[in-house]
């Protein structure tokens, strides 16, 4: 199989699944609201900076592909 189609296959089953997760969770999932997650909020403007949940995010898929690399 090709590489490009086995890493978007990969991808869509591992949107397919948070999707799920998120759908059954009741979007109770506290990813945007973690400690380490900036958010300034003035009268006039809306900052968010998802430090955290980035590197959380991250860490997951490097792990999942990990593992479908061996």
């Amino acid at each position: 199989m090709n590489p490009i189609s086995k890493t978007l296959i990969i991808v869509g089953v591992v949107f397919i699944v948070s999707g799920l997760l998120w759908h059954f969770s009741g979007g109770k999932i506290p990813l945007g609201r973690l400690p380490g997650d900036i958010r300034i909020e003035n009268e006039n403007t809306k900052i968010f900076i998802p430090i955290t949940t980035s590197l959380l995010l991250s860490a997951l898929l490097s792990l999942i592909m990990y593992f479908f690399r061996k």
